[in-house]
């Protein structure tokens, strides 16, 4: 079918696009769902057990009231205190660095076309790697991962700056500092030990998952499982006023009609915002701007923040970020790799001239919370020198027209999530809630 055609005849002449839209959502573009695994994962998904300091749960990066992401550019896990833009350093556990990017949004993200996971694309499916996934990490670490998703989860763990904590704060700290990742002692030993103790998740792991019959064979892949089927049925995404029109069902009004038009039109937005997920997946040099610390290796801190380069080596890639998807955009801000735009309108009209954008990027445009820290910004230059040229002109009314288009985009069912925020989890640590 020809959904410009179909969609033109839906809009009864209010107005025509210029390339065909994309295809409906469907329920054959995602995996099936063990309804007791997602549930298990819920409690995991906000239980900060999984932590060092076991202070922080996945929940506080990645929050429903929040578009499933922090409401902030750069966000502080361990450390921190609070939610959204309430969080604050602790005093008595100062962080030593922001995160070093902004926390992505989740919806979809277990839709079958979703190969290429965090802004660099450094986690991916590739067959002919073990495991079926190709990542930064020792290759054998990848097995036992049941999907993409799950194995993104190994991540966070790890990081001091996210959830482990920092060197001699705690065991999985000072396992990762060891580089004791797994095995008997490892990092996730340590992390599943602690969450096998505990008789409700036991129970769970063992009447879920039929390779457990007793809690000491639970395992980190078995929990990141468990949260990935969670985070793939929550945040599914696929009942916006613009999947409505996808379907032959509903209509926008004005001005989001013009925006669409726009958008798949003179705008060009869906030439890499493509497909029914608004994605290619690509990686492209945007010029977005760069703020605090950049994305470093292990040890290193302060680097440049390359973007895909750093994964593939190839001078191309470099300051290129992976296409995000646009469903649910208007609640997932700040936007850029870094969170340097805290504001959706300010981010799209950066995005029609990306070199003027960097000249001109003033810090206070992004949205972070006080850290005795510094943010200078990476130098435009080597940034402009590769970003993607400027686009189309547009007027202040297309801009308008643009946004409440992607505002159309807003899932009302995901955004509130289908299970929800847990009222206690088994171990009986605080769950992560605005105040």
């Amino acid at each position: 079918m020809n959904y410009a055609v179909m969609i033109a005849a839906i809009l009864c002449g209010q107005v025509a696009v210029a390339q065909e839209l994309p295809r409906p959502i469907t329920h054959a573009d995602f995996a099936p769902i063990n309804m007791d695994e997602a549930r298990l994962g819920q409690l995991l998904f906000y239980d900060p057990i999984l932590s060092g300091n076991q202070e922080v749960a996945c929940a506080t990066c990645h929050h429903p009231a929040f578009g499933t992401s922090d409401e902030l550019s750069l966000g502080i896990g361990d450390g921190g205190i609070g939610l959204g833009t309430q969080r604050v350093a602790d005093p008595e556990n100062m962080p030593e660095q922001r995160i070093p990017r902004n926390a992505p949004a989740l919806f979809n993200l277990g839709a079958n076309e979703f190969t290429r996971l965090f802004h660099d694309g450094r986690i991916e499916v590739d067959l002919d790697r073990p495991g079926g996934i190709r990542t930064p990490l020792d290759a054998d670490m990848a097995a036992g991962f049941a999907s993409l998703l799950s194995a993104q989860t190994m991540f966070p763990v790890l990081s001091g700056d996210e959830m482990a904590g920092h060197y001699s704060e705690n065991e999985v700290a000072k396992a990762v500092r060891r580089g004791v990742l797994t095995g008997p002692g490892g990092a996730w030993d340590i992390i599943s030990r602690r969450v096998a103790g505990f008789p409700e998740y036991a129970d769970a792991f063992v009447a879920t998952y039929d390779n457990i019959d007793t809690p000491d064979q639970i395992g980190f892949t078995d929990i990141s499982n468990a949260v990935a089927a969670f985070m793939a049925f929550e945040w599914q995404s696929d009942t916006s006023p613009f999947d409505a029109v996808l379907r032959g069902d509903g209509t926008l009004p004005e001005p989001a009609a013009t925006g669409m038009a726009l958008f798949y039109g003179e705008a060009g937005c869906a030439s890499c915002h493509a497909g029914p997920f608004l994605t290619d997946h690509g990686f492209h040099p945007m010029g977005s701007p760069q703020i605090g610390p950049g994305k470093a290796a292990r040890f290193e801190s302060h680097a440049r923040d390359e973007g895909r380069f750093r994964v593939t080596g190839d001078p191309t890639d470099l300051y290129a970020f992976r296409t995000p998807s646009l469903r649910n955009v208007a609640l997932t801000g700040p936007y850029g790799h870094a969170g340097a735009y805290a504001d959706l309108r300010a981010f799209v009209i950066a995005h029609l001239d990306p070199i003027a954008a960097l000249n001109n990027y003033d810090l206070t445009v992004a949205r972070l919370p006080e850290l005795p820290v510094d943010d200078l910004r990476e130098s435009p230059d080597a940034i402009a020198a590769v970003a993607q040229p400027a686009g189309p002109e547009m007027s202040e009314d297309q801009v308008t027209a643009l946004l409440a288009f992607l505002d159309s985009l807003t899932d009302p069912a995901a955004q509130a999530g289908r299970l929800g925020v847990p009222e206690a989890v088994p171990s009986g640590l605080s769950i992560p809630n605005p105040g």
